[in-house]
């Protein structure tokens, strides 16, 4: 069975390193990877049935990395006995992803420690209710790894600076204008010795850990860069030390102060860079934030507070004003205005009665209501925009695909031009000056690191997501961020795209013997069982009570409906309908063609094969869909409207909102088909679309667009959907796009001018290694610093 996770890599330090994981699991059988070094996770799919999450993530601890884990606390009520305690430790540990589970009878708890991507909270919570017993989130601060991670990298700098700013400071003895004095400790070789050794061995001690598993697996990274560049100085100014202690050497040269300094100043980089990154993350942990910590239980008649994690669907909940909706459901009592703008992006507040849906998370603002639950936890509609934005966040757009190959080779290729570089300095430029070679090619090593260049995409395609998000827009990956861009062609469905999708019956025009009440009593009666919405128009019009029961019922996709009520044979439907069913309709054609030429919609109504009455049913068309085809057009993007509407209406409403083309009359199978048509002459077309109909050609087009408030198979079908429904999102999404990959190009560009330029400085002597040092730890802040830019975009 496929499986799909979302796991925590630590260790990565570089794009090779991203590199070398995904090429090691997508060897193993049954197993595909794409690892991102910014997010520092790897979504994997594998089969469950070949490999589990204990040999993956094996996988990638023999590789030299490790598998982020964290704790969940739990309070667990139902225990009688030790019996009980082992049976909860013994269901949990055979859950995929969990690495241990203690729990403990006398406090009631359980600590359990397991690997997010596998496994949740929610699936460890519902294992223990399924065995019989009560669990929930302890209300305890849970741990946070990559604050404690970040809070370590902040000390180990601190320390590193500490000792490091001695040694710096004898740097001015090298400065040829330089003539002041200079403290004898801080000259003494062995004082520089016992500082630098500290340095390069426990505060650097981590980069050869992971310069060594890098090269036990035949590959290598940003820390053997660094590792080869700084054991280079140190062990020369060593020998240099000895020498000068035991041999008579009079003028050590020493370089403690290069290695020691470059260290620090990558850990700077590293230090800088990870506050960069948490940055880009932020849109996403203010969605995640939105949720309500607890909500008003109503408990037989009365009302008791309780976390939110304990409540169950089916459960009423009391909301007051001011108060978040706590979780997914529906009014069932009192009205009241939501503003749902966190979520939909749509800034007025939204009118709530009886029986309308609620979202959680969104605030409820004047009235007070109950509701009942419907969807908790990771099925609400929250979880799913969180989901949505943390895949997307987390794939590969198809522009890292260059990046990627560049710095799979590029450890290898600079090792070798620094050892080029050391052996010319030493044969041919300075034979002999091991000094001048030596700092060269450090410097060479040092400046040539590919972190800027693996952090070029992923930090931008996590900003512009995160800020699509914020706007209502979700990309469900990367690669519709960059697609987006191209597109040439829009195709707007009419019904709940470019109009609300709610049309009312405008007027019952009677052609024949039966009076309006009797017409409408049989044909509402016939389209109660159809779930189109003029269907749904036609049975909200009037005020006819206790409809008789239709049998028989038939549906014609695009056509209209036939059954039987009270023994008579109704048929609704289109003029083609009609015809198959050989009923005459000649003398409603004049009138039929003014009303369609004004935008509405003709249903023919015909009982006992005679024609009985046109209704007439018009659909409004949505503020901002004139403001949205216009701002299309003005990007030099043709805009088509297709409906299985007829043409005259069609055309009628494309007048009013200024679309040029119209495909109308297209059945649904056929939409996919006009899609096809539209691609074949070589353009690039985003679909939009709602309703279960346009599920194929969002999934044929080359970007599928779905109106969140649509059709669920809709938006499991489309690459990118509009919360709030607003059509001037689709102008949003493909501005976004467009300035995101601006964005890449310009880190890319950056990202590899500095390695272009600073590599030929290097390897000319012109570049001190702490120079070189301070210029690679600077290239990876700006790149992600100008990925952070994208946050202050105006959409």
């Amino acid at each position: 069975m496929k499986q799909e996770a979302y796991i925590g890599i630590t260790g990565m330090t570089c794009a090779a390193c991203s590199r070398r994981i995904e090429r090691g699991l997508n060897r193993m059988d049954g197993v595909s990877a794409n690892v991102n070094l910014a997010l520092e996770k790897a979504k994997i799919n594998y089969d469950n049935q070949q490999v589990d999450a204990k040999d993956i993530a094996e996988k990638i601890e023999k590789l030299g990395y490790g598998v982020a884990d964290e704790r969940l606390d739990l309070a667990i009520s139902g225990m009688t006995c030790a019996a009980c305690a082992a049976r909860i430790e013994k269901g949990l540990k055979r859950l995929p992803g969990i690495l241990s589970a203690n729990v403990n009878l006398a406090a009631e708890t359980a600590a359990i420690r397991y690997q997010p991507g596998f496994i949740d909270s929610d699936a460890v919570l519902e294992r223990v209710r399924k065995l019989g017993y009560n669990a929930s989130l302890k209300n305890e601060v849970q741990e946070d790894a990559k604050e404690r991670a970040l809070a370590k990298k902040r000390n180990t700098l601190l320390v590193s600076i500490l000792l490091s700013l001695p040694l710096f400071v004898t740097m001015a003895a090298h400065l040829p204008f330089y003539h002041g004095p200079m403290p004898g400790l801080l000259m003494n070789p062995w004082f520089q010795f016992a500082l630098a050794s500290v340095v390069q061995f426990y505060i650097g001690g981590p980069f050869y850990v992971s310069a060594f598993r890098a090269l036990v697996n035949r590959s290598a990274n940003m820390d053997v860069l660094v590792s080869l560049g700084t054991s280079a100085a140190y062990f020369y100014s060593t020998v240099q030390t000895v020498r000068a202690q035991f041999f008579g050497l009079h003028h050590p040269d020493l370089y403690f102060e290069t290695s020691a300094v470059l260290i620090t100043l990558v850990l700077l980089g590293k230090y800088m860079e990870s506050l960069a990154k948490r940055q880009t993350t932020t849109a996403l942990k203010a969605l995640i934030g939105l949720q309500a910590n607890d909500a008003a239980r109503m408990v037989n008649g009365k009302e008791e507070r309780v976390p939110i994690d304990q409540i169950q669907v089916g459960d009423v909940l009391h909301v007051r004003p001011g108060e978040k909706v706590p979780v997914d459901g529906t009014v069932i009592d009192g009205e009241t205005a939501v503003d749902e703008s966190m979520i939909t992006g749509e800034s007025m507040p939204v009118a709530k009665k009886v029986g309308d849906s609620l979202i959680g998370a969104t605030l409820n603002t004047t009235g007070s209501f109950l509701m009942k639950t419907e969807k908790i936890g990771k099925d609400t509609a929250l979880a799913g925009i969180v989901r949505i934005v943390e895949e997307a966040q987390g794939s590969k757009a198809p522009i890292q695909r260059l990046a990627d190959r560049i710095s799979g080779i590029f450890v290898p290729i600079v090792v070798a031009a620094a050892l080029l570089v050391f052996a010319i300095w030493m044969i041919f430029a300075q034979p002999g000056q091991w000094d001048v070679a030596l700092s060269a090619a450090i410097s060479v090593l040092v400046i040539a690191c590919p972190c800027a260049l693996g952090l070029a995409t992923p930090t931008s395609i996590m900003v512009g997501t995160g800020k699509a998000a914020e706007h209502g827009i979700l990309f469900k990956g990367g690669e519709y961020l960059e697609s987006m861009q191209n597109v040439q062609t829009v195709i707007l469905d009419k019904t709940g795209t470019v109009t609300h999708g709610k049309p009312e019956v405008t007027q019952v025009i009677l052609l024949g013997d039966m009076d309006e009440k009797e017409l409408l009593r049989v044909v509402q009666a016939a389209e109660l069982q159809s779930e189109h919405p003029l269907a749904k128009a036609i049975t909200a019009y009037g005020d006819v009570d206790h409809l008789p029961k239709a049998d028989h019922f038939v549906a014609q996709t695009g056509a209209g409906i036939s059954a039987e009520v009270s023994g008579k044979q109704v048929v609704v439907g289109t003029r083609r309908l009609m015809q198959q069913k050989k009923i005459e309709v000649k003398q409603a054609i004049k009138k039929t063609l003014a009303l369609e030429s004004d935008g509405q919609t003709v249903m023919f109504a015909a009982v006992d094969g005679k024609l009985q009455a046109l209704i007439a049913v018009a659909d409004t068309i949505k503020a901002d869909s004139t403001e949205a085809i216009q701002a299309l057009k003005a990007r030099s993007i043709d805009v088509y409207m297709i409906t299985g509407d007829n043409q005259r209406t069609a055309e009628a409403i494309a007048r009013k909102v200024g679309i040029d083309h119209v495909l109308a009359e297209v059945l649904p199978e056929g939409k996919a088909d006009k899609v096809r048509r539209l691609q074949k002459q070589g353009l690039r077309v985003a679909m939009v679309g709602d309703g279960v109909n346009d599920a194929p050609a969002l999934a044929v087009a080359d970007v599928g667009i779905a109106i969140g408030t649509g059709a669920d198979v809709a938006i499991e079908a489309a690459d990118l959907t509009l919360v709030g429904g607003e059509l001037t999102h689709v102008v949003k999404a493909i501005d976004l796009s467009k300035k995101t990959m601006r964005n890449i190009r310009q880190n890319l560009f950056w990202a590899l001018f500095y390695n272009t330029i600073g590599i030929p400085v290097a390897a000319l002597g012109l570049l001190a290694p702490w120079v070189a040092g301070a210029a690679m730890a600077f290239s990876s802040v700006s790149v992600v610093a100008n990925s952070l830019r994208l946050k202050k975009l105006h959409l």
